[in-house]
């Protein structure tokens, strides 16, 4: 399977954010990784014209919780998607598979119950290094994707509420 650069996109596919209101919650937990990914996704957002003033940008102390900050981030403010940014590097335990599983499936079901975009950019990699080649190395920025995700993923929805 070819290894691609996760930043690549072409600029002109990505939807104008001036009017959308965008969350992002990154965990604190493997920061060297969580603080490159939330800097590429916040860096791309405004890039494409999301405003500082519709841009909330919140940490939680660790992957597990991205699911219930995203469902009341959504709750108590007027957002168009909310960006989740975490990473789970596998350990000797089984503790990977749990929060990986969790994680997944509660932002899926945040995602459902807000009828909001709710993005996946959580690293679940074998190693650090994985990691850190995704958080702004040779595959690029996983923040950068999960932005230009939130972007289109808005887009479409207001597509459907006309």
């Amino acid at each position: 399977m070819k290894k691609t650069n996760l930043s690549d996109y072409d600029p002109q596919a990505v939807p104008d954010g001036k009017e959308f209101k965008i969350g992002v919650i990154a965990a604190e937990w493997n920061p060297q990784v969580t603080d490159a990914l939330m800097k590429g996704a916040v860096d791309t957002l405004l890039e494409h014209g999301v405003t500082e003033e519709n841009l909330m940008v919140r940490r939680v102390p660790g992957t597990f919780e991205l699911s219930s900050a995203a469902d009341m981030m959504l709750h108590y403010n007027n957002l168009d998607a909310v960006i989740c940014i975490g990473c789970v590097v596998q350990g000797e335990t089984r503790h990977f598979e749990f929060i990986c599983q969790a994680v997944s499936q509660g932002i899926t079901n945040v995602a459902i119950k807000r009828e909001r975009p709710v993005i996946f950019s959580v690293l679940t990699t074998n190693t650090m290094e994985q990691a850190l080649d995704r958080a702004g190395g040779k595959h690029g920025n996983k923040g950068v994707e999960g932005a230009v995700t939130a972007l289109k993923m808005v887009a479409y929805r207001k597509s459907l509420c006309v």
